[in-house]
């Protein structure tokens, strides 16, 4: 008898996972330094509807995209984007204080930078793609320091999901030198 139900618990725990499905993450080319340094929070990051959810999306044409099922964001794809873009805006800024939205206080912050990602997906030929406003407010004032609209190509160093997140891993990267670039 405990034979079946220790059967019936490992069918149970296998039925559970999620076969043939595998999920990916947004990686920062390396962490922010350590210690002090100017404040900057990153976030809000809004995203276009047609990425807001958790599948990877592929432009299989210049107006179609394709939705993988089985190919998936391991967590949250904005709050993704905002750690992958602190953690490489502080390493171009030199600064290890560096925060996600929310943040507990605007007084650690001295500049808030709003992301709106209107393209993140890859195209059919063999490029990841990025479109994405930015703001950088001055903080406690909340002045305007510097807005722009950034656009990027990169190409998948192979076939498949992971060079395809690797891409835009580097895109973010480069955004964020986009933004450093702005606050200096």
């Amino acid at each position: 008898m405990n034979r079946f139900f220790i059967l019936l618990a490992a069918l149970l725990i296998s039925g559970c996972a999620q076969p043939g499905k595998s999920f990916y993450v947004l990686t920062a080319n390396g962490p922010a330094p350590s210690g002090g340094g100017i404040g900057i929070g990153v976030g809000p990051v809004t995203l276009a509807e047609y990425i807001d959810r958790p599948n990877l999306v592929v432009q299989q044409a210049p107006n179609q995209l394709a939705v993988s099922e089985d190919n998936r964001w391991a967590g949250d794809l904005s709050a993704s984007i905002a750690r992958v873009t602190a953690a490489n805006l502080g390493r171009e800024m030199k600064t290890g204080n560096v925060r996600t939205y929310p943040w507990q206080r605007d007084e650690e912050i001295d500049y808030q930078v709003t992301l709106d990602i209107r393209q993140l997906h890859s195209e059919a030929d063999g490029y990841a793609v990025i479109e994405a406003g930015w703001r950088a407010y001055s903080l406690p004032d909340r002045k305007l320091k510097a807005s722009r609209t950034f656009v990027g190509r990169e190409p998948l160093a192979a076939d498949g999901y992971a060079a395809m997140v690797a891409a835009q891993s580097r895109l973010l990267s480069r955004l964020a030198g986009d933004i450093a670039a702005g606050l200096r």
